[in-house]
């Protein structure tokens, strides 16, 4: 693990690359199977996941009886530790609520927006080597705020062709409406284009590889909504001096431990600090259960020593990391200027793992630098905001007289006409 020292501006769009992805075709395999879905529809389902998971379904939808199986395996500890989360989860994001306003922009005329459910959402939760149920209660929770009447959530299933019991739970906690046998490509596409047994969504929602990820912008092309191109997980820690390496260095692998394509990047103002982290990253990293998946991630990270603060804050706008640990102790002098993250994470006591399930944000969020210009999710990723505006006899007084210059200006004359029809029928009245 090298330390790369002071590195010029002009090398930083290099440093900052996240890991290459791999499957040049990836964008003719997503077309094929989205064809084949459209064509065959369960008939392509249970062939691709005969295919790719090896599970050989005779139903693609969970049964109630499976779900209330699977809840039964889960330990009453982790169920109260999923109750704190849930409580902290739905506080957080209850608060996000626009309450309606009116605003009166001239005598007369009122404007107003209100927020709508979105109606039907779709959930992708992976479910392989990190079955993901923590992500059912980031996206279910402001689902069921929101009002979203139908909630359907896809997750690959085992050999088995069994459910993880705790995504089984977290699922039905949240009020999950189907839940489906789906991992991959083919669980995008049937939220997509719908099926025999698989609802189409209007907005689709979830973390995932490369191929899911893929999908998910395809799905862009046939008129479905996404969250946001998620990819892999990353994350980047400022720690200074006075920084526990042994802290910075638990923060970095829980990262790392996602998949041999995560990314994780270390700066500090201090060379002995690095040198510290790095000693305290091969320490933990040999006893993880997930160490080979760890040290693929570690193998593209970069630990960067930027001594100046103001180049340290530039580096990260330039970065726009997944989450950003801030572990130094100057911390106010980096907040208001952190313009590009997804989530930021502050002080000694703050790991990333607190908001990856209990302190109450969403840890769904923008990776691959799409920080720069996405949010996370949050309340808004569910709802629509539908304006209103009403105008009495006084307002279109006030406002034609604009109105009719303007739409005659852009030469619509059947807008204007609309106004004066009506300031016509006002004086008609004097």
């Amino acid at each position: 693990m090298n330390i790369i020292e002071s590195p010029s501006r002009d090398t930083w769009k290099t440093l900052t690359e996240r890991p290459a992805k791999e499957a040049s075709d990836l964008g003719k395999i997503i077309s094929e199977v989205f064809d084949k879905v459209q064509a065959d529809g369960d008939k392509a389902l249970k062939e691709y996941t005969l295919k790719f998971d090896k599970a050989n379904l005779r139903s693609l939808k969970v049964s109630e009886e499976e779900i209330n199986q699977g809840v039964a395996l889960v330990s009453e500890e982790l169920k109260e530790a999923i109750a704190l989360a849930k409580q902290n989860i739905k506080i957080f994001h209850a608060s996000q609520f626009i309450s309606k306003k009116v605003v009166k922009t001239t005598e007369g005329v009122e404007c107003w927006q209100e927020m709508r459910p979105i109606e039907k959402v779709g959930l992708y939760i992976p479910g392989g080597t990190a079955p993901l149920f923590s992500t059912i209660l980031m996206l279910g929770i402001p689902a069921k705020l929101a009002g979203c009447k139908e909630i359907v959530l896809c997750t690959p299933p085992d050999e088995k062709g069994k459910i993880n019991p705790a995504i089984l739970y977290a699922a039905k906690l949240v009020g999950v409406t189907d839940i489906f046998k789906l991992g991959g490509v083919q669980a995008i596409a049937a939220m997509t284009l719908g099926t025999e047994s698989v609802p189409n969504v209007y907005k689709i929602f979830g973390p995932g590889n490369q191929f899911v990820t893929g999908a998910k912008q395809f799905a862009l092309t046939k008129g479905i909504a996404i969250d946001m191109p998620a990819g892999p997980s990353e994350l980047m820690v400022v720690a200074d001096q006075l920084a526990s390496p042994a802290f910075v260095a638990s923060d970095l692998l829980s990262q790392a431990e996602h998949g041999h394509d995560s990314q994780v990047i270390c700066v500090s103002n201090s060379i002995e600090s690095l040198e510290a982290i790095q000693e305290e990253v091969a320490a933990q990293l040999s006893v993880l259960p997930r160490k080979e998946m760890a040290q693929s991630a570690i193998d593209n990270s970069q630990f960067v020593l930027i001594p100046s603060l103001v180049d340290q804050i530039d580096f990260i706008n330039e970065y726009a990391p997944e989450h950003l640990i801030l572990n130094v102790q100057n911390e106010d002098l980096y907040l208001d200027r952190i313009v590009n993250s997804g989530s930021v994470f502050i002080g000694p006591y703050t790991p990333e793992s607190a908001g990856d399930y209990a302190s109450g944000t969403n840890h769904t969020l923008p990776t691959n630098a799409y920080a720069r210009m996405y949010s996370g999710v949050n309340m808004d990723a569910f709802t629509k905001k539908i304006t209103f505006q009403k105008l009495s006899k006084d307002g279109i007084k006030n406002i034609g007289k604009a109105i009719e210059l303007m739409a005659e200006a852009e030469g619509l004359q059947a807008h204007k006409n609309a106004v004066t029809l009506r300031l016509e029928a006002l004086e008609n009245e004097a």
